[in-house]
This record gives structure tokens, sequence and C-alpha cells, in this order.
């Protein structure tokens, strides 16, 4: 017969409240989370749980403090089993939500886009109405010239505490973009992005680094053997690339593909570059070390001596750099943040190498640059995890 777990012993009460301390931090990131866009909340309630609870156990081994595994185990599964329930009441409650459209500019761009149901219950205002009469908020095109009847109606609604949104905003909570046709400014109105965060989060990235060394080092060794071993040629691969400020840096992998001899003409030099579907030139042990994105590991160096981040918009490679700056007028402001081993972009479109999708590539890499914040960084992060999983986007 199973002894019951004590609750009135001090280790079960300190546990008790470390479970309450984990629940609040639980809920904090993922009502962070969900401000982003491209979030399907559900997906990641077990591994924001998974991460807190396993981060509480780590520092209390770390601490040597003494708890109950037993008791934890228990509250750590009612909490996820909580999640899911709550986030599935909240989800469904939040349907009831509107967004009331005032015509014209670019509100008629929103109604032709994926995901334009799932942002509230749009209604397009066909004619003036109360701002009694509104449930929800107001999107309008403030760039535009608005009549005097409609200006007073934002106007009173603002008043009243009715939030009233520039389309933009809803256009890039659909779509995690930004559209490059303007720079935009970031949410502290300049065009720098969050500077206390970059700071701070290049001090992470070396933590980070040291942290898991012992771990990565061996297992880059191992790989480093076994690619020698698959076919001839170097272990590693040195690639120019174009990264923070536009300054050009050496970045490494481990190799993935044949040793073939570069062609020195601009465009098969922009095209070696570029890595195509079924591309005969990765080897055997190169297809799987893309699929589990294991041939980045080495760059872990590269994020230690200050070259990239862990997470950040992909360094593009120099030839393709040169080019895309001659073809896109604002190309140059994603170097703006320091490049990453993974970033928005890969998490969401995966690898790119048709010339149609790279200004897609762009429009994410912008949404990340005006919105870089440590949440985005997590949520970054849990995609990744998802991602490696999947093997979704590898070539």
């Amino acid at each position: 017969m199973a002894r019951a777990i004590p609750l009135s012993d001090p280790v079960s009460i300190l546990t008790l409240s470390e479970v309450f301390v984990a629940n609040v931090c639980i809920w904090y990131v993922l009502n962070r989370l969900q401000t982003y866009a491209r979030v399907r909340l559900l997906s990641y309630v077990v591994p924001v749980n998974l991460t807190i609870f396993a981060a509480l156990i780590l520092v209390n081994n770390l601490l040597r403090v003494g708890y109950s595994i037993s008791l934890l185990g228990v509250c750590a599964v009612a909490t996820i089993l909580i999640s899911y329930l709550v986030t599935i009441k909240v989800r469904n409650s939040g349907s009831n939500f509107r967004h009331f459209l005032v015509p014209g500019g670019a509100i008629t761009r929103l109604k032709g886009m994926a995901g334009y149901e799932e942002v509230g219950c749009p209604q397009l205002l066909e004619r003036m109405i109360n701002e009694d009469e509104i449930s929800g908020s107001i999107v309008a095109d403030l760039h535009q010239d608005l009549s005097a009847e409609w200006e007073r109606l934002l106007a009173k609604a603002a008043l009243r505490g009715i939030p009233v949104y520039h389309c933009r905003l809803i256009e890039e909570a659909l779509t995690g973009e930004v559209r490059i046709n303007h720079l935009r400014e970031n949410e502290l109105g300049s065009l720098i992005p969050n500077l206390p965060y970059r700071y701070a989060k290049r001090v992470f990235d070396v933590v980070a680094v040291l942290l898991f060394a012992p771990i990565v080092l061996p297992l880059v060794c191992v790989i480093a053997m076994l690619i020698r071993l698959d076919s001839p040629g170097p272990a590693f691969f040195f690639q120019s690339r174009v990264g923070f400020r536009g300054e050009t840096f050496r970045m490494v992998k481990l190799r993935t593909m044949r040793v073939v001899s570069k062609s020195t003409s601009a465009n098969s030099a922009r095209e070696f570059a570029m890595t195509k579907d079924n591309d005969d030139r990765i080897t055997k042990i190169g297809r799987f070390l893309r699929k589990t994105r294991l041939d980045e590991l080495p760059q872990a160096w590269n994020v230690l001596i200050g070259d990239m981040s862990w997470i950040g918009p992909r360094p593009e490679a120099a030839d393709l750099a040169l080019w895309h700056e001659g073809e896109i007028p604002f190309y140059s402001y994603r170097h703006i943040v320091r490049p990453g081993i993974t970033g928005w972009a890969q998490v969401n479109q995966g690898h790119v190498t048709d010339l149609d999708s790279i200004e897609h590539k762009l429009r994410l890499d912008f949404y990340y640059v005006k919105n870089l914040s440590l949440w985005l960084d997590v949520l970054i992060a849990l995609k990744t995890f998802r991602v490696i999983a999947g093997g979704v986007g590898a070539r």
C-alpha cells in the first residue's frame, strides 16, 4: 500500500511553495508568448511547463535544497493538465472578441491574408456607429486621411478605453513579418532595436557557451571523426558570412557536402553558395546533420568571440549578401543585430534558396529586429526544438 505524501512537514511546504512560484512563472511566460505572431499557445504548454519544472529541479540540486521529488512530480503533472484546460478555455472565450475595421486605405489588404478570421472576429464597418456599440477594438489605417466623422469616433472610443490599433500592427500579428517597402521603427520609436536587451543578450550568449561547452566539444569531436570516415576532405567548413553591422567574418560549420571546386564568376559563386533541393553535393552523414541541425554546433565558437548570437537573423554568405544588397534597398538593416544560429525566419520559413522566397525571409528578419526581446527569443528557442524534432526546413 502506497504511503500518503505528508503535506505538513517543512520539506512538503517548501516544495509546494516552489510549485506556486513555478506556476506563476509558467503563466507569465505563456501570457508573454501569446503577444507574438504565429503562436499556437496550446503547443507550448508542455514545453514551457517542463522547462520551468526542470529549471526548478536543477536549482534545488545545485543549492542542495531538500524537496519532495514525488510531490513535485504530482504537482507538475497536475499543472500541465490545468494549463491545457485553462488555455483551451481562454482561447475559446477569446473567440467573442471582435475587431471593428474602419474602411479605407490598407484595411482592404487585411481581408485577403491567411489567418484573418483568427485575429478576433473582424467586422468591416459599413456605416458610422456609436462608440457604445463597439465591444472589442477598432482597427484603422491611421496613415490615411480619415473623414472628420471617423476621427471623432476614434477619439471618443479611445477616451472610453476602447483600443484603437493601426492596421499595420494587426497585419504583423497575422504574418509575423514587417513589410519592407518602408523601414519600420521599433516600439520605442527608433530604428535601433532594444539596446539594453542587446547588452544582456550578449552576456547570456557567452555564459550559455561556457555552460554547454562540456557537452558540445566531445559531440563535435565524435561527429568530426565520422565526417572524415564518410568522405574525403576536412571535417570543418569555413565560409565568409556577413554579420553584425555588415562586417564579414568566417563562420564555421561541420562539413556536410563533398569537397568540390568553386567557380570564380559572380553568378556561379552565388549559385554555389545556395543549397538546392536534393543537392547531390550533400554526403550521407551530411543529410542527417542538416536534418538535426548538428552541423551548426561549431558556431558556438562564433558566438563566444562575438561574431554571432544563439538567436538572430541567419548570416548570409558574402556573395549572396552582396547581391541582395543591390536588389533590396533595406537589406543591410538586418545586420543591425548579431546574426544567429537559429532565428525567426528559420523556424517559420525554413531553408531558403529560390529568389522568390528571399524577400519573405527578409520580412521575417525585420519582424525579429523590430520586436527584439527576451520573450521573442524564448519563443524562437521553443520553436527551434520543434523544428529539430520534426526535421522541418532542412536541406
